[in-house]
């Protein structure tokens, strides 16, 4: 099977990369930005073009959201399957004669930072049984974890990793900035930050919760909130609110 993925940033090099490492034959890695192509395809020995798409039986797009339905268009060929990764677009935004799928990997992917591509989730929603085969044989060489999924389902995928990860994410940012004033070292909140997430491997998120708001310790929560400003104070005042309303107190 000839396949070609289809552009240039974290997605496209670690889908790429999962592919070499699992001896998944790659025809082409296709983009405009010829300096990261360029990159990648000495890495992993891998042919790129941002100028001719080869011809291919699979046609795997890895852009931002706002561009998949435009890079779909250059694909012409009719006698292919074409599938996204987005975890939000519908197979539909692809636009072409030719078979629509996606294939979602959930996962928050940096070109910098390793990753164990089997312990990967792969979402895969199809038109026809004969695709649902090809995409779940191709992502089970790679991953451990592969599962049918509707749009539908899908979108609150999505939903959930937002919350997950990239809310969570902000909120050491948040914190770092706060540790950063009092020039508190921010490494010295790593174990702290390993084991809450370790945590969550053994116990319900909910069981897990520590913390003034759900012991409801007025004093501690006042203290802090004279301690932030903005933004900040905004955040810390909604996470607690939430917190009391999940545990009623």
């Amino acid at each position: 099977m000839q396949i070609v993925i289809i552009g240039s940033g974290n997605v496209a090099y670690h889908l790429a990369k999962a592919f070499v490492l699992n001896n998944i034959p790659l025809a082409q890695i296709f983009g405009r930005n010829e300096t990261e192509l360029h990159k990648i395809s000495e890495e992993l020995n891998i042919p790129y073009s941002t100028e001719k798409l080869e011809d291919a039986n699979l046609y795997i797009i890895c852009v931002s959201d706002s561009s998949v339905e435009n890079v779909s268009k250059i694909i012409t060929k009719k006698d292919c399957l074409v599938v996204h990764t987005s975890g939000s677009l519908p197979k539909e935004i692809l636009v072409g004669a030719y078979r629509k799928s996606s294939f979602y990997p959930l996962q928050t992917f940096s070109k910098s930072k390793e990753l164990d591509y089997e312990k990967i989730p792969f979402f895969i929603e199809t038109e026809n049984e004969e695709d649902k085969a090809i995409l779940f044989d191709i992502a089970s060489k790679i991953s451990n974890n592969v599962m049918e999924s509707t749009h539908e389902k899908r979108k609150y995928i999505h939903l959930t990793a937002v919350f997950a990860c990239n809310f969570v994410n902000h909120l050491f940012s948040r914190a770092k900035e706060i540790s950063d004033s009092q020039e508190i070292p921010f490494d010295y909140f790593l174990p702290l930050i390993d084991e809450t997430v370790q945590k969550i491997h053994e116990i319900e998120p909910k069981s897990a919760q520590t913390g003034p708001a759900v012991r409801n310790d007025a004093r501690i929560l006042q203290l802090h909130e004279q301690l932030l400003k903005d933004e900040s104070l905004e955040i810390y005042k909604t996470m607690n609110h939430s917190i009391k309303k999940m545990y009623e107190l």
